[in-house]
């Protein structure tokens, strides 16, 4: 076991040196947004009684690659399969290039292969949290020193 400053893991999972799933790539693209533990710690406390939503991710299928569309995506089913018992499956023949021209409310994260993810965010988060940083695995632009 190593530590990792969420910049660092970010950097380590793009070199293939570790991996981690989609929703843990989201997570440390938020903790970005945090320049100290301090930081993140006052923002967590300020936030704490707020509330909290479920989320489901639903896949987008499209020709080369996939899309996870979290809620608030302009895409996002209205009625997600939240126990998988509907077995509803999103397809589309676009490319997620295309996808990502044509609309215009993204709260997604789009993956290419198993280690080029990329998160994009232009809602609001609901009860007053961080929107996570929209990272590209493919590229390095972030500031957090956690």
């Amino acid at each position: 076991l190593q530590w990792s400053s969420p910049p660092e893991a970010i950097e380590r999972f793009k070199s293939q040196e570790i991996w981690f799933a989609p929703p843990q790539f989201y997570e440390l693209c938020r903790l970005c947004n945090f320049s100290s533990l301090h930081e993140l710690h006052r923002f967590s406390s300020d936030r704490a009684l707020e509330g909290c939503e479920r989320w489901m991710p639903v896949m987008l299928t499209a020709s080369d690659g996939y899309i996870q569309l979290l809620p608030g995506d302009e895409l996002y089913p209205e009625d997600p399969d939240y126990t998988g018992e509907k077995k509803l499956a999103m397809s589309t023949d676009k490319k997620v290039e295309d996808l990502m021209k044509e609309g215009g409310v993204f709260h997604r994260i789009v993956i290419k292969t198993i280690n080029n993810l990329a998160v994009y965010v232009n809602i609001q988060a609901k009860y007053k949290h961080m929107n996570p940083l929209m990272i590209n695995s493919d590229c390095s632009d972030y500031n957090s020193r956690l």
